[in-house]
């Protein structure tokens, strides 16, 4: 099994001691892979808005969540 499927499985445990650490845990690899895979989608030319459309919320929660993560670019390119 993968971690991924590990945490999964006891995000749905009857301890809720368990299954909350297990969450916690999801959430920071599940921001942690956003992270890595905007930052693909940037250097690949993608713009803000359609990384927004394929995470499905708004431009501007998308750029403020991960612009200052991202190495500094040409403003003219959005």
């Amino acid at each position: 099994m993968t971690e991924a499927t590990d945490l999964a499985a006891a995000a749905g445990s009857a301890d809720p001691r368990v299954g909350l650490r297990a969450v916690v845990a999801l959430r920071r690899l599940l921001e942690g892979l956003e992270h890595l895979q905007v930052a693909n989608a940037r250097r690949k030319g993608w713009s803000w808005q359609e990384i927004a459309d394929a995470l499905e919320v708004t431009r501007q929660g998308v750029h403020k969540k991960h612009a200052r993560l991202m190495p500094a670019q040409d403003p003219r390119e959005d």
